[in-house]
């Protein structure tokens, strides 16, 4: 054996003898996962119940750190640069990981190199929610209203390339309507506007967009889920494509990624955790306000990764998008 070789041999047995220990030995203190958005939000709703859950089971404190602004890139920047040793997880929606690369020039983090994915948490669909005051009760009328005003019906949502603006997006491709789509920092000022009628529809995620739904007051009105199948909560809601626009299904994701070099056995061990969780009292948890328990494999989180990043890319660049 050459010394080189003999180097190399010595030093991928030092590597894999690092992985094992530092997968014996862990948890070796506090967990941190790091959220991109403010508290209160459906990412950090979904954080903190896999937060709960993972410290319950590791018999450690876990801390939801959040490390909101520049639409996520910050808080992915921070976990991206973050040591690989299993104490910090990034729990993210698929705009972050698949948006944002084409939104933005320098986002600080690459998504297929600087993350090791872990798990996909929940798939959430988004309502379409208009304010009474627009004449239209059911989604096709929405779409004979946005006809007879071309550019005119405003359509807000948490910022480009969000899962709101994904889904509107889609929305007008479909159905050849021009709306105007405006953009906020943010769902919550959005949804402000809507409710006081400075915009006159949304598609809003499902957690937020649920008691307004089931509101008997109709202080907003619901016209239609993104989902491909009913919701069991809104009984009376249909799809997109059953309202009038075949094969529309339009949902994003919250999942989680570590850091990339983070040990498999470390990911493995959450994963399993965790799947184990959204079969049961988490999963149910999530099902009480709209949001899909995913679950499945490291490999799985990455298929959807790299599946969205293509799909984001198309919507935005067939929309004229320029990165920012």
């Amino acid at each position: 054996m050459t010394l080189a070789l003999l180097h190399r041999s010595l030093l991928a047995m030092a590597l894999l003898a690092a992985g094992t220990v530092s997968a014996q030995t862990w948890p070796s203190g506090p967990i941190k996962l790091i959220v991109p958005f403010p508290a209160g939000g459906s990412v950090d709703m979904v954080a903190r119940a896999v937060g709960k859950h993972l410290g319950d089971a590791l018999h450690q404190p876990v801390v939801v750190d959040n490390r909101a602004g520049a639409s996520g890139n910050i808080g992915a920047e921070t976990a991206a640069k973050s040591p690989a040793d299993g104490q910090t997880f990034f729990v993210t929606s698929s705009g972050v990981l698949a948006a944002n690369q084409f939104l933005y020039k320098r986002t600080g983090f690459d998504t297929q190199k600087d993350f090791a994915p872990v798990i996909q948490l929940v798939i959430q669909p988004h309502i379409l929610l208009v304010h009474p005051s627009v004449q239209a009760k059911n989604l096709q009328e929405l779409v004979a209203v946005a006809k007879a005003q071309p550019g005119k019906v405003t359509v807000g949502n948490a910022g480009v390339g969000t899962g709101q603006d994904i889904a509107a997006r889609q929305f007008s491709s479909m159905t050849g309507v021009n709306v105007l789509h405006v953009p906020y920092k943010g769902g919550a000022p959005a949804l402000n506007d809507l409710l006081g009628g400075q915009i006159q529809a949304m598609f809003e995620t499902s957690p937020t967009a649920l008691p307004y739904a089931r509101d008997s007051k109709q202080q907003l009105r619901a016209i239609a889920i993104t989902s491909a199948k009913r919701s069991p909560l809104l009984p009376n809601v249909p799809t997109v494509a059953e309202a009038g626009i075949p094969g529309f299904e339009s949902v994003t994701w919250i999942g989680m990624v570590a850091p990339a070099g983070t040990p498999k056995a470390v990911i493995d061990r959450v994963n399993a955790e965790l799947n184990k969780a959204l079969k049961g009292d988490m999963g149910k948890q999530f099902a009480e306000i709209a949001l899909d328990p995913a679950g499945g494999t490291p490999q799985a989180m990455a298929d959807a990764i790299r599946r969205d990043s293509a799909e984001y890319g198309r919507i935005l660049k067939a929309a004229g998008v320029e990165p920012q």
